[in-house]
């Protein structure tokens, strides 16, 4: 039996690693057994990974809330009533949204089931959806498996990466539902402008679009300004905004994340969550509102981050042939290989040459081919991330040579 046939085209053309070699870090096992034979694993978006990350407060608080009679049973599907309190106050102060916590907040197991969840109601088969690329590769896949178009807007190094909306005009058609924007940008670390998200905005209203916007590396933008585009007049009715505890707090493990949009949106994912995508963690959620309490531990990653992106731009742009621009937000570093060859390659040479394994930039979309994306917020120790940076530079200088 062919069960291949019965699946959809998303699915069906699928690779999870079981018959396959696939380099995605977050499919199969692959990565794994590469943490077993000592590989620095540089293209895993895990916040000091293996390394600890969550303070001890947090730690406490979780195991307390472990404890509790409640750790074993379900919390509302749409999320902790005090954990989404705090939230409106965090996403006053800034993001520059007024929400109501029970009609605007919705908790998820994730910012990954979040943006799905954030797409799902709109996208319908045959609908298209503007991605601005490089970009997350879920971006893509969501849209494929709502049976939706995902239509790559290409950005360019030229333009330090902004939203092109001359191209975005050229692409829009009848059938053009949405824009799906990740904001700080992943993999380029772009942090899109007043210009670009006023001129987006204006676009998205223009044609009568949905506006859905993964915010989840919000929290460390190197004093680049960074707005919320549901913050801009007129964008709130018709964005969704995913966002994360994962890459600002290092909670990765804790699963989650939590939607903010209007209630004529939010009713609706209110009434689908149990079908989609259930409770959150019951313990998880009383451990990131502790985390929210206290966030002064961020500092610490802030000021890590910030002293790997300049190395990395320091050693790396050191490499003939090689090109970073300065990274805006997080703990990624977008680097230019084009000029010495097929970045699949580079990256498999890094691999056996380097000890390190990086992305390969041609998965994050149309733009991205030519490109290695390396996560710079692996580790706690910096001295580890700069001599995996310092490998790297040698592996690339010798690969030129070839």
């Amino acid at each position: 039996m062919d069960i291949q046939s019965k699946m959809n085209d998303a699915f069906a053309r699928a690779q999870g690693g079981l018959f396959t070699a696939v380099e995605k870090a977050d499919v199969g096992g692959s990565y794994q057994e590469l943490e077993r034979r000592g590989i620095a694993l540089m293209g895993w978006a895990d916040p000091f990974m293996p390394d600890r990350s969550m303070p001890d407060f947090v730690e406490k608080a979780w195991l307390d809330a472990v404890r509790e009679d409640s750790a074993p049973h379900y919390t509302a599907p749409i999320g902790n009533p005090d954990l989404k309190v705090a939230l409106a106050r965090k996403l006053k102060t800034q993001n520059g949204l007024t929400v109501d916590p029970q009609r605007n907040i919705l908790i998820t197991p994730g910012s990954d089931s979040g943006l799905y969840f954030a797409v799902l109601p709109f996208v319908k088969p045959g609908d298209e959806v503007l991605i601005p690329s490089p970009s997350y590769p879920n971006n893509f896949l969501d849209v494929e498996i709502m049976g939706g178009r995902p239509v790559a807007v290409e950005l360019k190094a030229e333009t330090g990466y902004q939203l092109d909306l001359e191209a975005m005009e050229r692409l829009v058609t009848p059938r053009t539902k949405m824009v799906l924007l990740t904001h700080p940008n992943n993999p380029t670390t772009t942090v899109y402008d007043r210009d670009s998200l006023q001129g987006l905005a204006d676009f998205v209203i223009r044609h009568d679009l949905v506006l859905v916007v993964d915010q989840a590396f919000e929290d460390f933008t190197f004093g680049n300004e960074m707005l919320t585009p549901a913050a801009l007049p007129g964008m709130f009715e018709r964005t969704v905004t995913v966002f994360s505890f994962s890459k600002g707090m290092g909670l990765s493990g804790l699963r989650v994340g939590y939607i903010v949009c209007d209630d004529k949106i939010m009713d609706k994912l209110y009434a689908n969550a149990v079908a989609v995508i259930g409770a959150t963690s019951t313990s998880a959620q009383k451990a990131v509102l502790a985390a929210m309490e206290h966030p002064e531990f961020m500092e610490q990653f802030a000021h890590a981050y910030d002293n790997r992106r300049k190395m990395a731009f320091e050693l790396l742009n050191q490499v003939p042939g090689v090109s970073v621009q300065m990274p805006q937000s997080g703990f990624l570093c977008w680097v230019d290989v084009s000029a010495l060859g097929d970045s699949g390659e580079i990256t498999a040479w890094l691999l056996e040459h380097a000890g390190v394994s990086v992305n390969d930039g041609a998965n994050y979309g149309p733009g991205g081919a030519g490109h290695l994306r390396i996560v710079l917020g692996v580790y706690r120790d910096d001295e580890k991330v700069y001599d995996a940076l310092r490998r790297i530079c040698a592996a690339l200088k010798e690969f030129a040579a070839r």
